[in-house]
């Protein structure tokens, strides 16, 4: 077995590493002089197993464009077979046409990965299962919800209840209420445009409740930060948060930071940025120790199936 990594998520590769009591691989990562994207790899890998973590984060033009360049130099090295390890699938989002004339760019995405050479994905948390299904090659999607849930169990909280952000996560939701052994609510929202979500209605009785809005990914905190309004509006005592994907773009701390959010919980499938490293509010647990006890299940052929829980 061998492990790289690209530059998105260097601290979690080397967690990684640790859980598996290997050394990651030895390669050349950089840029040339016009931003272009210099790598090779740097020891023997024909005829290995080879895994290649790189998460989506940020800038995840760059990051996904460094992945395919990584999967196609270890095609050409004779590698046996590679495994996309992509903790945080970039582009999930649009994934079906939910008006005419856009772009399926979770397919997209798909497409490029098999076209590099990628024979396997191993990712977290999809935005919609159904991301699967553009594949032709196999992919395991891993669940935060165990780790996630372990943490929210810890917290002592009372009167529990699991709230579902919008309609398309209630079978996420629904499957995290039963693991804390809870209520489960859903709030009815609309998303005009991207990155604006308009609250419309919280389906279910949250009055004198404490509650936890579970969701794959927060970005701007616009949807969080409506729906904890919302939630206390209607008599919620603490609201919290869980979500897989930290990507806190633009203004999504000071969002955060001004709302009456007590806690975000999150994953380490993304790096958090300087200044979300300096929110109190924000908790960060670790997906490591899921992520190599996959990969290593998946290099010895074993089933992974009850990781998926």
């Amino acid at each position: 077995m061998k492990l790289f990594t690209g530059s998105s998520n260097k601290t979690l590769a080397a967690n990684i590493a640790n859980y598996l009591d290997i050394d990651l691989g030895k390669s050349v990562l950089e840029r040339f002089s016009d931003g272009e994207i210099h790598f090779y790899v740097d020891e023997n890998i024909r005829g290995e197993d080879v895994f290649v973590i790189q998460s989506g984060a940020y800038d995840a033009n760059f990051h996904l464009f460094e992945l395919f360049i990584m999967i196609d130099a270890m095609k050409r090295a004779s590698a046996e077979r590679i495994t996309a390890v992509i903790p945080y699938y970039a582009y999930a989002r649009q994934d079906w046409k939910d008006r005419p004339r856009v772009p399926l760019t979770a397919r997209l995405v798909a497409d490029l990965l098999e076209a590099a050479g990628a024979n396997r994905v191993l990712t977290m948390d999809l935005h919609s299962p159904q991301i699967q299904g553009f594949f032709s090659i196999p992919v395991d999607n891993l669940m935060a919800q165990g780790v996630l849930a372990k943490h929210v169990k810890s917290l002592g909280l009372n009167d529990l209840m699991i709230i579902s952000p919008d309609a398309g996560g209630v079978g996420r939701a629904k499957w995290f209420a039963k693991l804390v052994n809870a209520d489960l609510g859903i709030i009815d929202k609309r998303r005009p445009q991207p990155n604006i979500a308009k609250v419309f209605n919280v389906i279910g009785d949250v009055k004198n409740h404490d509650v936890v809005i579970l969701d794959d990914m927060v970005d701007t905190a616009g949807t969080l930060v409506l729906s904890t309004e919302a939630l206390q509006k209607e008599g919620a005592k603490r609201v919290f948060a869980a979500c897989t994907h930290p990507i806190l773009s633009g203004d999504a701390i000071s969002r955060i930071n001004n709302s009456s959010l007590k806690k975000l919980i999150v994953t380490n499938t993304i790096p958090l940025k300087k200044n979300a490293k300096e929110c109190d509010n924000i908790v960060v647990l670790s997906v490591a120790g899921l992520f190599g006890e996959a990969i290593r299940r998946i290099h010895k052929g074993q089933s992974v199936s009850s990781l998926f829980t």
